[in-house]
């Protein structure tokens, strides 16, 4: 995989990344032997289709219950977390959301930063933004900590390391480890990564986590992790800073469990985490640990552009589960750093817009098959298929001064637009289809060899010399 720090990309690279992957028969093989185990661990989890339809109703009931409070809600949390000595800060943007934890940082002389999993903060490459300000930003959930020592991106959002093999931990191991050797025993591997990170959460300054629900009514930060990393995190070192998008917030406690139900058995097939931690306020007297200060930073980066449309709007019930990019043939082929974004897969596709703009997103809509399979294991139902149809029209049609999205438009060829309106002519009047047919079978060889993205992979297209009705006239 690419060696460099792998940053937001326009998507017009998409297609050259995709090939890299698709020309490389042992990632091919990987992937969809990673693919294929987590879809079967996900299956044996559901055994009984009318639990899990009724389940993934609920999931989705409760999700567009919270999305329709959102505003209240929001202010619900920040009361409640106030008033339980939690501060909290609002980020329109990806920088404002930088600045506000370099900020902490600096206030406290931070030199240290210990990381638990955090897609939010992929999404606002903080630790580019740490590393630039003098902060050391140390990833400690295992796959992460893996592709951060290969200067990498996640691949995956639950398994941020799936395109590696045991092999190339080994050796990046052997590499960047001091006083480490080649090994490729995993349970060897897997106690290096811990005896590294075990003294660095004694060292850290700051403890930066996610949030996958955020609860309302009693100002609690929900976290489901598996390795116990995302506890040390938010308890050894002296201050924590969480940070999460705005959506993901529920309203009470008892909406929780369901959502974590489906969160578990859907992301990694298992019938619940390892460890679910609450954070309701920092360190009270007479406890033992704790941090002393938690911040909680709530950010927005485009996602209220999605809810300010009530399609767009389905986008925002994401659990962040990964298995709809486990169920993508597209996704199964090519990997996650082919999309070039934090979110790749079909969950990336709909939610990328919305951060990036269409200006840089347009053809990422197009890169699926719509099939309906990440539709169908949507844990919470999201319309993935639907949104993308949506997000081609917007991407694909003519600018307009009132535009839903950030670069609508951004796709747009007056030549292509022209093209198919001249198909949709055609294919309205009987009398041209048959004079554009007749035309076709008789001069179809004049026709160019090479035909766009079509003839890329596959052969160029020729109408048949004879038409249909031509065979069938003369059969009498």
């Amino acid at each position: 995989m690419n060696a460099q720090p792998i940053h937001f990309k326009p998507s017009e690279g998409f297609r050259a990344r995709s090939k890299a992957v698709v020309d490389n028969p042992f990632l091919r093989q990987s992937f969809r032997g990673a693919m294929d185990f987590l879809m079967s661990k996900r299956a044996a989890q559901f055994p009984d289709d009318e639990e899990l339809q009724s389940l993934r109703s609920l999931g989705e009931a409760i999700r567009q219950y919270n999305l329709a409070k959102l505003p209240e809600l929001l202010e619900r949390l920040e009361a409640n977390l106030t008033r339980n000595g939690v501060k909290v800060h609002w980020a329109e943007t990806p920088d404002e959301a930088n600045a506000i934890i370099l900020g902490i940082c600096q206030r406290h002389s931070a030199k240290l930063m210990v990381k638990g999993k955090s897609m939010v903060s992929e999404e606002i490459e903080l630790n580019h933004a740490a590393e630039a300000a003098g902060v050391g930003a140390l990833e400690s959930d295992m796959g992460e900590y893996i592709v951060q020592l290969a200067n990498e991106k996640p691949s995956h959002i639950i398994m941020p390391a799936i395109h590696k093999t045991k092999e190339e931990i080994a050796r990046l191991f052997a590499d960047k480890v001091e006083g480490v050797d080649y090994t490729d025993n995993v349970d060897a591997l897997i106690q290096i990564g811990r005896n590294v990170l075990r003294q660095k959460f004694l060292e850290a300054d700051i403890g930066l986590s996610g949030v996958n629900f955020a609860v309302a009514e009693t100002g609690t930060l929900c976290l489901v992790e598996n390795e116990g990393n995302g506890r040390m995190c938010t308890t050894a070192p002296p201050i924590h800073i969480a940070i999460t998008g705005i959506e993901k917030i529920v309203e009470k406690l008892e909406h929780v469990p369901p959502l974590l139900s489906l969160l578990t058995r859907s992301a990694t097939g298992q019938n619940i985490s390892t460890y679910f931690n609450m954070i309701s306020s920092p360190r009270k007297p007479g406890e033992k640990d704790g941090p002393e200060e938690v911040h909680l930073v709530l950010l927005d980066n485009g996602r209220s552009q999605a809810y300010a449309d009530e399609q767009l709007r389905k986008t925002l019930q994401c659990i962040r589960c990964g298995a709809c990019m486990n169920h993508c043939p597209v996704y199964t082929r090519i990997g996650g750093h082919a999309y070039g974004t934090t979110y790749p897969g079909p969950i990336g596709k709909i939610v990328s817009p919305h951060m990036l703009g269409l200006e840089a997103t347009s053809s990422m809509a197009t890169a699926s098959s719509l099939c309906g399979a990440c539709g169908e294991v949507c844990p919470v139902k999201i319309p993935i298929p639907e949104l993308l149809m949506r997000l081609r029209e917007e991407a694909f049609t003519a600018p307009h001064a009132d535009p839903v999205m950030r670069g609508q438009g951004a796709g747009y060829s007056p030549l292509i637009s022209g093209i198919w309106r001249g198909w949709a002519m055609v294919y309205r009047s009987p009398l041209l289809y048959r004079m554009a047919t007749w035309l076709g079978s008789r001069f179809g060889g004049l026709l160019p060899a090479r035909q766009g993205a079509w003839t890329s992979v596959r052969v160029p297209l020729r109408p048949a010399g004879k038409r249909l009705r031509d065979m069938l006239r003369e059969r009498g």
